[in-house]
């Protein structure tokens, strides 16, 4: 097996095969006793249809002879995700790609054997299927779907975890596998528990949850027509559940921002508008991150103006906002839920099976925008500006466009919370001074309510 570094290897566990990343690309092995089954997959139309639609990760065979291993290369996904930074709509997306693609999969004679929300990303806004290795020949008598039950662990039930106990999807980052229905049926009020689907997923797996044993494990066996429909019906089941646990549209205070803030005259929104979008007309950066990108506003625009962006935002309501509207239009934005104060950190085993948030970041976009979030990092995290600097150039390969918000500003004093004696000195000047190691000063807007825009160019 491939030395597991966090720099080398993506994943390990399936028995098929290993995934690495080296530099830009995406390279897997496959084992020889499963090397002719992944390429007859390949080779089908339906696999040929799925990657011409965009919803399957494109793949090259590098080497394939009889009796040896197989070597492919994927194409790489610009900024890879994890469910963990997923907003609710995305993680209903990526469940209807997989029931897709395991509803394909019974037309080619194969089965799903592995129904977990890692083998989807996300291209922008659409979710795209990576895990070629995740499809089998299917015993044509047999009505079970092994992978059923992870699909509920893993898509179903932290989903209802969200909509009826408000526990964050974010918490499936220390749930590998999901939840399984003993963890959630305490928490549950009666009216819950009957529910559709929370009877079938949650209620009764867990009332029979002491009969394990008693269970048979003589295996059925079905004309294979009848397994065929029986494992069709699964899919069609679970997906009029996946819909069912779609939480009704919500709002927050950061999801109505725009709307709300009043710091803002309609001159000083119009003008702001103004600087960002001649900034993306001259600069034409490729790749964009928008960090504290809200609802999208300014990521549209540079959609627009022809990047690919990644918007990163701590509220989930925002962020589902900004992708329904991204997903909407078809725009190449990625809102991904994350604190960039407080980054996904690296996990698995050594910590190398989901790379960082920074480590996937570093040196990926040549234009970063920090509009409107820099107090928050200031006075609520407490983060030096030299370090704010630092960061802003670690994330950038040339251009960062950033907006000043003064000392007299409404919103930085509600944020000091009567500490305004430790940030006296902080000015504009201050601001410069720090970003002036890392970067050159191009041009700079006077908002009338004070705040300042800024375009800096890094300077190596």
């Amino acid at each position: 097996m491939t030395s597991l570094t966090s720099h080398s290897t993506a994943t390990f566990r399936d028995p098929a095969g290993s995934l690495r990343i080296s530099g830009d690309r995406v390279l897997r092995t496959v084992r020889r006793e499963f090397a002719e089954d992944c390429l007859r997959f390949l080779r089908s139309e339906v696999a040929k249809s799925w990657v011409a639609g965009g919803r399957l990760v494109e793949t090259r065979v590098l080497r394939g002879a009889p009796g040896e291993e197989l070597e492919l290369e994927h194409e790489r996904v610009f900024f890879p995700t994890y469910p963990w930074e997923w907003t609710p709509g995305q993680w209903i997306s990526a469940g209807e790609l997989t029931l897709d693609f395991a509803e394909q999969q019974l037309s080619l004679g194969r089965v799903l054997k592995d129904a977990s929300p890692l083998n989807v990303l996300f291209r922008g806004s659409s979710p795209v299927f990576v895990d070629v290795l995740s499809t089998e020949p299917r015993d044509l008598e047999d009505p079970l779907w092994l992978a059923y039950g992870q699909f509920v662990r893993t898509f179903l039930l932290p989903l209802a975890a969200f909509k009826y106990l408000g526990w964050p999807l974010a918490l499936s980052l220390v749930h590998r596998d999901g939840y399984e229905p003993g963890e959630l049926y305490p928490h549950l009020s009666a009216r819950s528990r009957f529910r559709t689907p929370i009877f079938s997923q949650v209620t009764l797996p867990h009332l029979l949850e002491r009969r394990k044993g008693l269970r048979s494990s003589r295996k059925i066996r079905l004309r294979s027509d009848i397994a065929l429909s029986v494992q069709s019906q699964k899919i069609k089941q679970l997906r009029t559940h996946l819909h069912k646990l779609a939480p009704p549209s919500s709002e927050s205070n950061w999801s109505r921002y725009e709307q709300v803030a009043d710091h803002y005259t309609v001159e000083d929104r119009a003008h702001k508008r103004e600087f960002v979008e001649r900034v993306l007309e001259t600069a034409r950066p490729g790749h964009v991150l928008d960090i504290g990108s809200n609802t999208g506003e300014y990521s549209r625009l540079a959609a627009r103006a022809g990047a690919q962006v990644v918007s990163w935002d701590t509220d989930v309501a925002a962020s589902e906002s900004n992708w329904r509207l991204a997903a909407a239009d078809h725009l190449p934005i990625l809102p991904v839920v994350a604190d960039v104060a407080r980054p996904t950190p690296a996990l698995g085993w050594r910590n190398a099976e989901s790379r960082s948030l920074l480590e996937r970041a570093r040196g990926r976009f040549d234009c970063v925008l920090m509009l409107g979030v820099i107090h928050h990092l200031l006075l609520t995290d407490q983060i030096p500006i030299e370090e704010i600097a630092r960061l802003t150039a670690e994330l950038t390969t040339r251009w960062a466009v950033v907006e000043w918000i003064p000392a007299t500003d409404v919103r930085f004093r509600e944020l000091c919370r009567e500490r305004e004696h430790l940030y006296a000195g902080l000015d504009e000047h201050v601001f410069l001074r720090s970003f002036s190691q890392e970067f050159v000063l191009i041009s700079r807007k006077l908002l009338s309510n004070g705040r300042i825009l800024f375009l800096l160019r890094r300077n190596r």
